[in-house]
C-alpha cells in the first residue's frame, strides 16, 4: 500500500472514531433526562393563606400585588370574613398561616389557646366607626349622633352580627352607651360581616349602616352620616399573628414582618387605616 494512501486512511479512521465519541456524548443527556437521573431546577411555589377581617379586603389586595412581584414563588391566598368566623375556623383546624383580626378579643382567644405563636402577634392597625347612608338617600341626617336613629323616617339600620362581627360589636357598644340599643331593636338588620352592611346601604335595602371609616371610603355609592364618638366604644385595633400550625413558618414570618414596614403601612394609610396607639 502506498504511503500516501495509508496516511489518508489513518486520518479517516481517526475522524470516524471522533464522530462516534461525539455521538455517544450527545446521547447521554437525552437518556439521562428520560430516566430522570439528571437533577433539574424546579422551584416550588409556596401558598400562604391569610385569614383577615373583611374590612381589609381592598388594602390587602393591593399589598398582594406588590408583595408577589418582589417575592417570586410566594402566592398570597386571602380568606376574608368576620373576625369571629375566622377565629372559629382556626380553632377547628383550618390551614391558615397568618390571622389579622378587627378586634383584639378574637386574637387573644387564639393566643390563650396557644393557636397563635406567643411571641409573634402584635397590634397592626387602628380604625374608626361611622354611620353611613346611600349617596342618593332621602333620609336627612343632622349629625346629632345616634339618638337621631330613633326618627320615624329611619326604618332599617344595618349592623354586623355583634357576636361575630367586631364592627357590629362596636356599634352595639356605642348604641348601648347612648341608651338607644333596646329602642332600636325593631329597626336593626344584622349582617354576616361589615362588607355586607356596606352592600345593604349601597343598594338601598337599609337607611343607615354602621361600618368602619375605611369601608365608607371604598364606595362612591354611600356618604358619611357622622363619625361615632370614639369614647363610646372600645378602641378599634387590628392585631396580626402567625398561626402556630402554619406549614410555612419562614415565609409566614417574612410576610408578618413586611406588613409592619413603612412600605406596607403606606398602603394601609391610603385606605383610611391609622397607626395603633401604643401604650
Amino acid at each position: 500500500m502506498k504511503p500516501r494512501l495509508k496516511k489518508s486512511m489513518g486520518i479517516f479512521a481517526l475522524l470516524f472514531a471522533v464522530l462516534l465519541l461525539l455521538s455517544a456524548c450527545g446521547e447521554k443527556p437525552s437518556e439521562a433526562n428520560q430516566t430522570g437521573s439528571t437533577p433539574q431546577t424546579n422551584t416550588k411555589s409556596v401558598d400562604l393563606t391569610i385569614s383577615a377581617a373583611a374590612s381589609l379586603t381592598d388594602a390587602l389586595q393591593e399589598i398582594k400585588s406588590n408583595y408577589e412581584k418582589n417575592n417570586k414563588g410566594v402566592n398570597l391566598l386571602f380568606n376574608f370574613a368576620a373576625s369571629g368566623t375566622l377565629q372559629q375556623q382556626i380553632e377547628q383546624g383550618a390551614p391558615v398561616d397568618l390571622f389579622i383580626s378587627a378586634a383584639t378579643k378574637n386574637m387573644q382567644a387564639l393566643v390563650d389557646k396557644q393557636l397563635i405563636k406567643q411571641d409573634q402577634h402584635t397590634k397592626l392597625l387602628a380604625n374608626e366607626l361611622v354611620a353611613i347612608t346611600a349617596s342618593d338617600s332621602k333620609v336627612k341626617m343632622t349629625l346629632k349622633g345616634v339618638n337621631e336613629l330613633q326618627n320615624k323616617d329611619i326604618l332599617k339600620i344595618a349592623i354586623g352580627i355583634p357576636e361575630s362581627v367586631p364592627a357590629g360589636s362596636y356599634a352595639k357598644e356605642a348604641l348601648t352607651r347612648a341608651g338607644v340599643w333596646d329602642a332600636l331593636q325593631p329597626k336593626l338588620v344584622q349582617a354576616k360581616d361589615v362588607r355586607q352592611v356596606l352592600q345593604y346601604v349601597e343598594t338601598g335595602n337599609v337607611d343607615v349602616g354602621f361600618v368602619y371609616k375605611t369601608d365608607a371610603l371604598t364606595s362612591d355609592k354611600v356618604q358619611l352620616a357622622y363619625t361615632i364618638d370614639q369614647a363610646s366604644y372600645t378602641p378599634i385595633e387590628y392585631p396580626i399573628g402567625i398561626v402556630q400550625a402554619s406549614a410555612h413558618a419562614k415565609e409566614a414570618e417574612e410576610l408578618y414582618n413586611y406588613l409592619q414596614t413603612k412600605e406596607a403601612m403606606e398602603v394601609f394609610l391610603k385606605y383610611g387605616f391609622s397607626m395603633p396607639v401604643t401604650p
